[in-house]
């Protein structure tokens, strides 16, 4: 994997005139983040050494790499989840990756359900923490040293620094930005009004089928992390209706402007 990633990322470097240090992983739907980005380098998947490809509806499946409010970024225009059939491993591989590149802080976005009862289809979630109810994790097998310790701390998983960054930014903009715990699950398949249930219990605010992966294999790596759902859909059994993938992205499209603005407006203001 070591030797897979340093390919992938001398692939990368050779193609980029920047040394990006912020890097930005964008969920369903709000692949729109990477077209604001000037000056853009764009590298399908495909093209790219071991990389996987994305097969999920609202993800572009390419690298955008540029300037975007001041900062050097390379930025995912979709992701790989482990429904598709990608092991651990490899649906983190990019992170890895992007350790190799030179990134110090991860963006990790996504679509969600809404599991607080509190919470309405549209609202920005800062992830204060994470539940792994995957089954899973991309640490298992033998460590790699140089990638990061056999038991790296998980206690402050997303940054508080950055935690508190998102919260001054929300004010300055005006916007009601909740907070809360994210749920990961396999998927495909939505969960039953039980499993919600059951998760709320848990104390999960948000579910959805991504993000923890990415998140645990950045904080082995040392990446410092900031996570945002955008909650598309009220979680199963909250409201009388069936869940499709059609409201997420009609949902993230709607809450477009909210988005841009709020992570425009934290990479402007990030510090160092």
């Amino acid at each position: 994997m070591t030797l897979q990633s340093k390919e992938a990322a001398t692939f990368i470097q050779e193609k980029l005139n920047i040394e990006p240090t912020v890097g930005l992983i964008l969920g369903s739907g709000l692949g729109v983040l990477a077209e604001e980005i000037e000056n853009p380098v764009i590298i399908p998947y495909q093209e790219i050494p071991h990389f996987p490809e994305s097969t999920v509806s609202g993800h572009k499946g390419q690298l955008v790499a540029g300037q975007l409010q001041g900062r050097q970024v390379l930025a995912m225009q979709g992701r790989f989840h482990y429904y598709e059939g990608y092991d651990m491993k490899q649906v983190t591989f990019p992170v890895r990756v992007m350790k190799e590149i030179g990134i110090e802080t991860l963006f990790v976005t996504n679509a969600a359900g809404g599991i607080n009862k509190e919470f309405e289809p549209g609202n920005l979630m800062v992830i204060t923490d994470h539940i792994n109810n995957m089954g899973d994790n991309p640490l298992m097998g033998s460590n790699d040293e140089e990638l990061g310790p056999r038991f790296p701390d998980m206690s402050e998983a997303y940054d508080r620094a950055l935690i508190q960054h998102a919260e001054q930014s929300a004010d300055r903009l005006g916007m009601q930005v909740k907070k809360g715990v994210y749920v990961g699950n396999t998927g495909p398949a939505y969960e039953t009004g039980a499993e919600i249930r059951m998760l709320r219990i848990l104390g999960g605010d948000a579910v959805g089928m991504s993000t923890v992966p990415e998140v645990t294999a950045a904080n082995h790596a040392g990446i410092r992390v900031l996570g945002i759902s955008c909650i598309s859909n009220m979680a199963a059994g909250i409201l009388d209706q069936p869940l499709t993938h059609d409201e997420v992205i009609e949902t993230t499209a709607r809450v477009r402007e909210d988005f841009l603005g709020f992570v425009k407006d934290l990479l402007k203001t990030l510090p160092a």
